[in-house]
């Protein structure tokens, strides 16, 4: 017979035993970090460089469903999610924060896991957790991240400096994160329908993993750098590639011209799609949580860019007076709309 798993209630280390147990096995990254946690609040001096600061809230039964997403998992996500943010502004994260408030559901052994998730992606993205805050709460799990990242003097990018003519890129490929998240969606009904029915996840660990684990583009960052490209304007895909560049549009006050045959796609995406009567390209467009990114060059910069197979230029940026459109495969031209992820918007 298997041992039960041991638990450990929240209560018995009152909420400093907790951050203490939480916290014990820090190692500090940077030498930016002068004090960590501990003590009343952090220190960091970044030695002349600018600092880029994040914050993202993650909410039970909005933002992720634990009946399917390993804490663990979720500990990472939530960490990477915010890196993507400071990523996006050609930025290096090097602190975060972390707040969480959990009901009395949550155990010690519990929260382990979580945290097992968070330094996992502090240590791959060499990043200090410095301070934070725990809380209890009437219902489920709240996760407060702050990322905290330095750049060279006036290197940033921002959204609302794209110009006509610039080239529109994206890296990676775009829509897996979505259709992982309808899978996930399906084999919970079965499973509340049956909870005697086996999930059939194997055949989409690919979609599964870029919505359970994705990744931030630290890569596409350091490649842009090392080829001295500056992208013109910059953010991350999460709540889909229409809403992203609609963004840096209106910011910049620019129209855009996408094309349906240059948006990347991965093979397991499409295959994924079909079951659900989807359409690839509708996935790609307004599905989110591909924390891939988007960002604009301008058009020198194109023989460069073209070297790598990790980015695909997907359009360009018009004049304003011209709209925003999408060219499809077939040669039809239609107006971008914002179908993206929308945090405030009831089902």
């Amino acid at each position: 017979m298997a041992d039960t798993p041991q638990r450990t209630e929240i209560s018995t280390l009152g909420e400093f035993g907790l951050i203490e147990y939480l916290t014990k096995n820090i190692e500090i990254q940077n030498a930016s970090t002068l004090v960590g946690v501990g003590d009343d609040a952090a220190v960091i001096d970044h030695f002349g460089r600018q600092t880029v600061i994040s914050t993202d809230l993650l909410i039970e039964g909005i933002h992720f469903d634990l009946l399917y997403t390993p804490l663990k998992h979720l500990g990472y996500k939530a960490v990477v999610v915010n890196l993507s943010d400071i990523y996006a502004m050609m930025a290096s994260p090097t602190q975060l924060t972390m707040s969480i408030a959990v009901s009395n559901r949550f155990s010690v052994e519990a929260l382990a896991e979580f945290y097992e998730g968070v330094y996992l992606a502090c240590e791959r993205y060499g990043v200090d957790l410095v301070g934070g805050d725990t809380s209890s709460s009437q219902k489920g799990f709240i996760i407060s991240v702050t990322a905290i990242g330095e750049v060279a003097p006036d290197q940033f990018v921002c959204r609302h400096t794209a110009r006509k003519g610039d080239l529109i890129c994206v890296s990676g490929d775009l829509g897996a994160a979505y259709l992982g998240l309808q899978i996930l969606e399906r084999e919970k009904r079965l499973y509340l329908d049956d909870p005697n029915i086996q999930p059939e996840l194997e055949p989409y660990t690919y979609v599964i993993g870029r919505q359970l684990k994705p990744e931030a583009r630290r890569d596409i960052v350091e490649w842009l750098q090392e080829q001295g490209i500056r992208p013109t304007a910059m953010m991350d895909v999460s709540d889909g590639l229409s809403s992203d560049i609609l963004h840096i549009c209106k910011q910049s006050n620019v129209g855009c011209v996408l094309y349906e045959e240059k948006i990347p796609i991965a093979e397991e995406t499409r295959l994924a799609a079909y079951p659900f009567r989807l359409d690839p390209t509708a996935c790609a467009l307004n599905g989110g949580e591909d924390y891939e990114l988007l960002f604009t060059i301008r058009q020198e910069d194109y023989d460069k860019i073209t070297t790598s197979e990790q980015i695909s230029v997907v359009g360009y940026i018009t004049d304003i007076s011209e709209g925003a459109h999408i060219i499809t495969k077939a040669g039809n031209k239609y107006k971008l709309v914002a179908q993206g992820w929308n945090a405030f918007q009831q089902e």
